[in-house]
């Protein structure tokens, strides 16, 4: 048997399928792994390469399997199913992970710690309570309007009408269900609170959030966000950044012919989402601004409309971003 040099899992939740290959290519070891076995099978082999899906686990394992000498790489599950060959299953995944990593000009997903998954989970459990928090106002609204009681719009409205008197008018019964939601969307208002303030020492606790708040139109959620899900050196400029982000015009051309389209909307939906929402609290005062990247903006306005430009600004934004980063790094900012 030649010497192992790439290792594909295809991961789950209690059994594991390895497949292992040389350094030509050459299938050498194709075999179902428990999860109790995984860890102990690959400290076994000398020091490879090991290749996973980016998927639910994969961070974890990826930790683990690096503290055992190995290089770790996590692929897009996307950039994966191309090479798979035949019917989806596990063998065949595995082997695709193997092929995939082969390639040199795969991309790789950066590997996160410890730290980074527990400040995604807490700024994911944060938009979780608003999405819940959105969810009840409108159960409220919708079952108000039965009884012909209109909120205007505005989650500020909703909380006023459920002490306004006009609720007297309805059943007893619908009185008890509007006070139990009235009791929910106070709790949740006091746990969005909480998670918010959470973030904010996050942020505060942290070289590189503190960094990139300097940066207008980047706070808190937005710089906790890319700390935790950008690596600045696995993209060659800001607009490598721009482009993955999705804020880039997808083009279709052809025979010399270049037709540019809208934004691609690829990659992170969450980071594009935030990066817009910056572009938008930038577009609303530049008006009264004379730095350079406000002036820019409302020319761009004038020229091309507001939501053209609020789109163009963030794709500017995410430039910046990964300059400022990349400064970050040099300057010893993790």
């Amino acid at each position: 048997m030649s010497e192992i040099k790439l290792v594909g899992i295809d991961l789950a939740k209690n059994v594991f399928q390895v497949h292992a290959v040389d350094g030509r290519g050459a299938a050498q070891v194709s075999k179902t792994l428990t999860r109790a076995k995984l860890l102990s099978y690959l400290a076994q082999l000398p020091a490879c390469t090991v290749a996973m899906e980016a998927c639910a686990g994969a961070h974890y394992w990826g930790r683990r399997i690096a503290a055992l000498g190995h290089q770790v790489r996590l692929l897009p599950p996307q950039y994966v199913k191309p090479y798979r060959k035949g019917s989806k299953t596990d063998r065949n995944d595995a082997e695709a992970i193997c092929e995939a990593a082969l390639r040199p000009n795969m991309r790789f997903v950066p590997l996160k710690s410890e730290e980074q998954q527990a400040l995604m989970a807490a700024q994911g459990a944060r938009e979780l309570l608003i999405a819940q928090r959105t969810q009840l106002v409108n159960q409220i609204r919708g079952r108000l309007a039965e009884f012909g009681i209109i909120a205007p719009k505005g989650i500020g409205h909703v909380r006023r009408l459920l002490n306004e008197p006009q609720l007297e008018r309805v059943p007893q019964l619908m009185r008890q269900v509007c006070a139990q939601l009235h009791e929910a969307l106070v709790w949740l208002d006091e746990q969005i609170r909480q998670a918010s303030q959470r973030l904010e020492r996050c942020a505060q606790d942290s070289p590189m959030c503190r960094h990139l708040m300097r940066r207008d139109g980047i706070g808190v959620i937005n710089a906790v966000a890319l700390s935790t899900q950008i690596d600045p050196v696995h993209f060659r400029n800001g607009r490598h950044l721009s482009a993955f982000l999705g804020l880039a015009p997808k083009e279709h051309s052809s025979g010399g012919k270049v037709v540019r389209l809208g934004i691609s909307k690829r990659g992170n939906t969450q980071l594009r989402t935030l990066l817009i929402h910056a572009a938008r609290s930038l577009a609303r005062v530049a008006a009264r601004k004379r730095d350079p990247f406000s002036m820019w903006i409302t020319q761009l306005i004038a020229r091309r409309g507001k939501h053209k430009a609020i789109v163009a600004a963030a794709n500017k934004l995410a430039r910046y971003v990964w300059v400022d980063m990349m400064q970050a790094r040099q300057m010893g900012i993790a």
